[in-house]
């Protein structure tokens, strides 16, 4: 990307006009055209009231299908979800009791709690720079129906090699790999079919840069027969009550209604970050990560 390209794209953003700004890991920021589109949004639905809000619920499988396109998964097996710990606790609901569950130690609250309070039997891996190793060994000496984990460690940003879980899936097929990818998705290119991830749920309000109240769960179809999920509601048929019998999968993830503003956010910042470029986006944190542990150092 080029020093111009660069000085354009921090234009929309305020705060950069007054500091570095160096947390995004907790809180991506508003910017300008998304900060617009919120604003046109709004006047949308204060002059067409109903009539707009049931437009944009219609059209909320454009999201379904631009989530799927950005991280490469079919939509059919995109769930929409105001954020990941929602999802994850829906998801968990429906797992069945006697699962063996491997975890890291001091991994995000939302992702371990969900499975300390259900008292499923549970080991957990120390984080530490052998971390794959750990998890290896772990494996090795003990049978886990499944390994829960976050991409990016919270605490330290420790990121698992992707290519290690696609390893594991050879020598592990039955080890069911949920992932939670709030700090990771929007940072590198990403596909989710050719990864060893079997589940991927996120909140989008960090590198997708899409806000509050909005985010996903990816799912592979040879996982699904292993839950026997129970979340039901108007949302999981779009209101059409004959299909009360026939609810997919990602359908029972989503039984209420699903925000137009945060959702809508979502998919313009999706077609925003496409604009950028993922492979400029990855190129530019390698850099700066890479000049950040140089003057740290």
């Amino acid at each position: 990307m080029g020093t111009f390209k660069i000085q354009h794209l921090r234009e929309k953003f305020p705060v950069l006009q007054e500091s570095i700004y160096a947390d995004t890991a907790a809180t991506g920021l508003l910017y300008k055209d998304l900060f617009e589109w919120r604003r046109q949004h709004d006047v949308a639905y204060l002059v067409g009231g109903s009539t707009m809000k049931q437009k944009s619920f219609e059209d909320m499988s454009s999201v379904h299908e631009s989530v799927g396109d950005f991280l490469g998964c079919t939509k059919e097996n995109v769930s929409l979800t105001p954020n990941f710990t929602i999802a994850l606790n829906l998801l968990l609901e429906g797992l069945p009791k006697g699962q063996r569950v491997l975890l890291l130690q001091q991994d995000y609250p939302s992702l371990n709690w969900g499975f300390e309070t259900r008292n499923y039997d549970r080991a957990y891996v120390e984080i530490d720079y052998d971390l794959e190793e750990r998890i290896y060994q772990a494996l090795k000496k003990a049978h886990f129906d499944i390994l829960a984990l976050s991409l990016v460690q919270w605490t330290n940003g420790i990121k698992v090699d992707l290519d290690f879980l696609k390893r594991l899936k050879t020598e592990f097929p039955e080890l069911m790999i949920i992932a939670d990818g709030t700090q990771f998705c929007g940072t590198q290119r990403f596909n989710f079919e050719d990864s060893g991830i079997d589940i991927l749920g996120a909140s989008a309000y960090k590198w997708l840069l899409s806000g509050y109240g909005n985010g996903f769960l990816l799912v592979k179809d040879r996982v699904k027969k292993r839950f026997d999920l129970k979340a039901i509601g108007n949302g999981s048929v779009n209101g059409d009550m004959s299909k009360r019998n026939t609810i997919s999968f990602c359908k029972h993830l989503e039984p209420g209604h699903l925000d137009s503003f945060n959702f809508g956010s979502l998919l313009f910042s999706l077609h925003f970050l496409q604009s950028v470029g993922l492979e400029t986006i990855e190129k530019q944190l390698k850099l700066l990560s890479e000049k950040a542990i140089n003057i740290f150092s």
